[in-house]
């Protein structure tokens, strides 16, 4: 059975997401990850095979089972890799000016003043003066000359390219889906076996949110990964469009200046918030971890930035997934959030960045409630929410009091656990009426650890109950007071609600 310890609220707000790999995939890994402060898993199918994954995904049902807590998993699709081709001698050396011939003949093998390169639609998509960038970077062309079936561009920086180094190309909105076969086949397999959420690579436009919608069907929610320049030109759309955004800077920092990252990460939690998506920071966040048992000051100052800057995750990659230290890892990151939620300049930094509020009932409600729970000092805002959406809402506040989100559907307590300050739960029992609402929020914020006899918590629900999308009552409740509710005690409906009677 899982201790009270387990069933208690983390002690910060900003969550923790860890890859699992090789270094973390096994039970006892899984458990002392979570132990040390994970909130999500996320499943990488840029490695390992469908079955690999589908153990790892028993597993952690399995843990989430025995802790007692919802546990979301995120399955991130590979996306388009687009890689050169092979030379002769397995590299060849340049310098700044050379001229190098690109075409789509990968029969051949390259050499000194030729690469292949196994894209046609890509060659026909450059135009000279594209910036074409390979091996992460390290290598910058500029095409000055194109004809049919071929294109050459010049060396600008670089000194060595080898076999089948990828490449990058910033400036151009590439004719390709974010989804190849493989990944339709991954997407499918990880919505057959209950995956919370499908992060997308690759997205250049709203058509591939469309495109992923079609072939997820609702069950699980979209994630979108901004690393393409052409994707921050949309920006506000793409984020409307997705249900949450993951910021990765590594791909980001190839195809931008990386001076430009850390306004766009800036830009990109901002937008986020304002249409309540979940958003998380991720890449090289502890990188020198996967070999060091402790991070270095500047990737402290990195992880702590985007908790000052309200991220409602912070993400762990090759440091979880392939790091001789995985648990420490998530340690240091889990003191590291602690540490800055309990700075006084975390709380002024998140009240002047207010987000924007919406105008349907359920944003009034939930604003609503959140005002009253501060101004009578309640220890939990409670949200009975059955899509999840009251959850974030209340999440977008970025309140400094624990969001308890109470909900019928387990698969909405796990895309929960995502969002920041949710600590999400899920019911057993169903609620008909007022009387057991409150009942309800009670006993489980006691039995969680957000609140005991005498204080006062702030519910906001619908009816009628268990309905998506009608959030609109307020209540405020006294934990251990009778019921009727004492004269402390409020109830609101929503002016626009028809007055109804409720039966128990």
């Amino acid at each position: 059975m899982p201790t009270k310890r387990h069933h208690q609220k983390r002690d910060r707000s900003t969550k923790i997401v860890a890859t699992v790999g090789p270094a973390s995939n096994s039970e006892e890994k899984l458990k002392a990850l979570f132990l040390a402060g994970v909130d999500v898993f996320r499943l990488n199918f840029s490695h390992g095979t469908q079955a690999d994954h589908g153990e790892v995904l028993a597993r952690i049902r399995r843990l989430e089972k025995e802790m007692g807590r919802p546990i979301g998993v995120i399955a991130d699709m590979q996306g388009p890799k687009l890689r050169i081709g092979r030379f002769r001698d397995g590299s060849i050396a340049l310098k700044a000016g050379d001229v190098l011939h690109f075409d789509a003949d990968v029969d051949r093998l390259g050499d000194e003043t030729r690469v292949p390169i196994p894209h046609p639609d890509i060659l026909e998509a450059l135009t000279v003066g594209s910036t074409v960038l390979c091996d992460d970077g390290k290598v910058r062309l500029k095409v000055i000359k194109k004809g049919k079936g071929f294109l050459e561009a010049q060396v600008v920086a670089g000194t060595k390219l080898s076999n089948n180094k990828g490449f990058n190309i910033p400036d151009v909105v590439l004719p390709l889906s974010p989804l190849t076969g493989k990944d339709r086949a991954d997407l499918e397999f990880a919505c057959e076996q209950g995956v919370e959420w499908i992060a997308l690579s690759f997205v250049q436009r709203p058509e591939d949110i469309y495109e992923a919608r079609d072939l997820i069907k609702g069950r699980a929610a979209v994630m979108l990964k901004m690393e393409k320049p052409a994707a921050v030109e949309h920006l506000t759309e793409l984020v409307e469009l997705s249900d949450a955004i993951m910021v990765a800077r590594g791909d980001l920092g190839v195809e931008l200046s990386l001076a430009e990252v850390p306004a766009l990460q800036k830009r990109m939690i901002a937008e986020s918030r304002k249409f309540g998506r979940p958003v998380i920071v991720a890449t090289q966040m502890l990188e020198s971890m996967i070999t060091a048992p402790a991070p270095t000051r500047a990737e402290v100052s990195d992880v702590a930035t985007a908790v000052y800057e309200g991220a409602d995750c912070v993400m762990l990659s090759a440091e979880t997934a392939a790091g001789q230290f995985p648990v420490e890892a998530v340690t240091f990151m889990d003191d590291i959030i602690r540490h800055v939620e309990r700075d006084p300049g975390y709380r002024q930094v998140l009240d002047a960045t207010q987000a924007e509020w919406g105008k349907t009932i359920g944003d009034a409600v939930t604003k609503a409630t959140y005002q009253a729970a501060i101004a009578v000092d309640a220890t939990a805002f409670v949200a009975f929410t059955s899509s999840g959406t009251t959850g974030l809402r209340a999440a977008r506040e970025r309140p400094m009091i624990p969001i308890l989100g109470l909900t019928p559907k387990v698969e909405t307590a796990r895309r929960l656990a995502l969002s920041y300050g949710v600590h999400a739960v899920h019911m057993k029992e169903d609620i008909h009426s007022f009387g057991e609402m409150v009942d309800t929020a009670v006993r489980v914020a006691v039995e969680h650890g957000l609140g005991k006899p005498g204080d006062r918590l702030a519910i906001t629900a619908g009816v009628p109950f268990a309905k998506a999308g009608t959030t609109n009552i307020m209540r405020i409740t006294t934990i251990g007071a009778t019921n009727p509710p004492s004269r402390h005690d409020v109830d609101a409906e929503a002016s626009s609600m028809p007055k109804r009677k409720v039966h128990a």
